[in-house]
């Protein structure tokens, strides 16, 4: 059985909606995931440097075959293909995909680490896990999704994007 696995994904540039569904379509189109459930799109602030678009943001539910290795190569080969340029961190993207949890796995590695360390202080994050997966008890915190959107001190506005 394959694990459950959370995907963040944001755009602060350009055609913000186009690049998320690109990237969505691109990882749905890998025969090593299957899509399980997307959030709603959220119009989110940013996040590190406040003098920037604002971001549209969702999550992806989805089972993968890959390990956690091998998704984190698969989701920037994916910012890649959706036209992500290389610029500094917390600034504008075009398209920024973040591996949240892989299951109930803990790992921590040069390159990788799950769950993603500031889910539980991301509003934008939170949001949309609690809109598909509220009940998803996060493998450190052992607090379900709601409990820690509950208990956040990010107060940032996520209000739900109107096309």
């Amino acid at each position: 059985m394959t694990p459950d696995v959370f995907l963040g994904l944001g755009s602060n540039i350009n055609d913000r909606l186009k690049y998320l569904e690109t990237a969505a379509s691109l990882i749905g189109s890998c025969s090593n995931i299957q899509t399980v459930c997307v959030s709603s799109v959220y119009e989110t602030e940013p996040w590190g440097v406040k003098e920037q678009n604002k971001f549209l943001n969702m999550v992806l539910k989805v089972n993968s075959h890959f390990t956690p290795d091998e998704l984190m190569v698969f989701v920037k080969d994916i910012e890649m293909k959706a036209g992500r340029k290389v610029r500094k961190k917390w600034f504008e993207r075009e398209i920024d995909i973040d591996i949240l949890f892989f299951g109930n796995k803990v790992l921590e590695n040069d390159i990788l680490s799950i769950p993603h360390k500031e889910v539980q202080n991301r509003r934008f994050v939170l949001v949309p896990m609690c809109e598909i997966s509220e009940s998803f008890v996060h493998p450190v915190l052992n607090k379900t999704m709601s409990e820690l959107l509950e208990l956040t001190k990010d107060i940032s506005e996520v209000s739900i994007y109107k096309i």
